[in-house]
């Protein structure tokens, strides 16, 4: 299995080949799902005692799982949040996996780690974070929340012997990402939600209404407040200066969770949007959402990451030597887990080919197609923005339909290989939702599917 021999040259050409004409395809097919039966009796049993053999299970591969997946960089893939690798991305994702770097620790990875830290130093600029802030790349912004929200807890902990038996509290929007509610139930943490306003954002207001409800004992145990900065349904940002302020008040880490949204720090049209997120203790933004990276990329930055090495470093006779000198960066010590992949190189490759002024024009391009797509909306008879979109989101309903209609409708888009846009909810009500991450989705796509409404 291990040697390269005349098989598994044969195999490295098929699998190059395919790969270099999958990131040719412009654009690629839309895809789908297939049912575990389907899949069973067109796959058959993949895995055996003497193996299919490596050309045998590519093209099970390519010709029936794959297919069987819809493709998330397709131009009209607006459910959820799409993503958009880049091709000098994607290149190098295949140059990661075949360079076997640990990612882990600067004795074994000191170029990767050096490479993964200037991204990083962007990101942090962007968000105005000093000199001294850095972190890691991990697996998703569930998992960078988490690690963040332990830094926290643990802050608040030692800052006070009796807090050690209390369980501190974490605030957050009702319009907060459910990782949020899932961090505070795995870290033991109470959870207060404030209220949204209309537009589904989390402002100053209804934040300060909710902490001056609480009595002296309850406010005191306030360790963190989560503000959003683009929430993943309606993409719109918390007023970040108020919580700013009012975590300082407290003396409560101020989180802030750019998953989606914070990728808009790159564009000047938006900037003053974010406006307080300089001030967050710690923040999370995913590449691999919009600023073009492969899955699976969060970038988890610390205003000060010595507090996030004193909580998250693991000790053992075996990591000693790592441990000696401290001027060395280490990325595990600053997230949850020991062994991880260079994730953040794909990112560092793409941003060093191209510059960020053209990260800048693509996260651009979304906020544009957002704009034209909404008064494109409004124009038709039967269709109504709901609110302007703020990033890139656009929600919208159509009026006199059912949740079977909208469910009917979406079933035939993607049936046709026309385009991907599952219903959402907003307050209730069945709706509609686009998000543009894509640069090579137009108004001419957007224009395409709301005529079929």
């Amino acid at each position: 299995m291990h040697r390269h021999d005349a098989s598994t040259e044969a195999l490295t050409q098929a699998v190059v080949s395919y790969a270099v004409d999958r990131i040719r395809l412009d654009p690629p097919p839309l895809d789908g799902p297939r049912t575990e039966a389907e899949l069973r009796a067109t796959a058959g049993q993949t895995i055996s005692p003497a193996g299919i053999g490596g050309i045998e299970a590519l093209r099970l591969f390519t010709e029936i799982l794959a297919p069987a997946c819809v493709s998330v960089d397709h131009p009209r893939f607006w459910s959820f949040v799409p993503t958009a690798p880049t091709e000098a991305s994607i290149l190098f994702d295949l140059v990661v996996g075949a360079s076997a770097i640990y990612g882990g620790s600067w004795m074994e990875g000191a170029g990767a780690v050096f490479a993964e830290n200037e991204a990083l130093r962007w990101i942090a600029d962007l968000a105005g974070l000093p000199a001294g802030a850095g972190g890691l790349f991990v697996p998703g912004g569930t998992y960078g929340n988490l690690s963040a929200l332990a830094v926290a807890r643990d802050r608040w902990r030692a800052a006070a012997p009796e807090r050690q038996d209390e369980r501190p509290t974490i605030v957050c929007s009702a319009g907060a990402h459910s990782s949020i509610k899932a961090a505070a139930n795995i870290l033991d943490m109470r959870l207060i939600t404030v209220a949204a306003d209309e537009h589904g954002r989390m402002t100053g207001a209804a934040l300060r209404a909710a902490i001056d409800a609480l009595d002296a004992p309850r406010r005191a145990r306030v360790c963190a407040i989560v503000a959003t900065a683009g929430t993943t349904n309606a993409g719109v940002i918390d007023h970040l200066a108020a919580s700013a302020d009012i975590a300082e008040e407290l003396g409560a880490w101020l989180h802030v969770d750019g998953a989606y949204g914070a990728a808009a720090l790159v564009a000047p049209s938006v900037r003053h949007r974010f406006i307080g997120i300089e001030r967050c203790d710690s923040f999370i933004v995913d590449p691999h959402k919009w600023l073009f990276a492969p899955y699976d990329c969060c970038a988890l930055l610390y205003r000060r990451p010595l507090e996030a090495r004193r909580v998250l470093s693991q000790h053992a006779e075996y990591l000693d030597v790592l441990q000696g000198d401290e001027s060395e960066w280490n990325p595990s010590d600053f997230a949850f887990g020991l062994t991880r992949r260079t994730r953040g190189l794909p990112l560092w490759f793409s941003l060093a080919t191209h510059g960020t002024d053209a990260y800048r024009d693509a996260v651009e391009a979304g906020l544009t197609l957002a704009a034209q797509a909404a008064v494109l909306i409004d124009e038709h008879p039967d269709l109504e923005v709901i609110g302007e979109p703020e990033l890139s989101v656009v929600m919208f309903r159509r009026l006199g339909w059912s949740a079977n209609d909208y469910a009917a409708w979406s079933d035939r888009l993607m049936s046709a290989g026309t385009a991907f846009v599952v219903p959402s909810a907003w307050h209730g009500e069945t709706i509609l939702r686009f998000c543009f991450v894509n640069p090579r989705s137009t108004i001419d796509d957007v224009r395409s599917v709301v005529s079929s409404l």
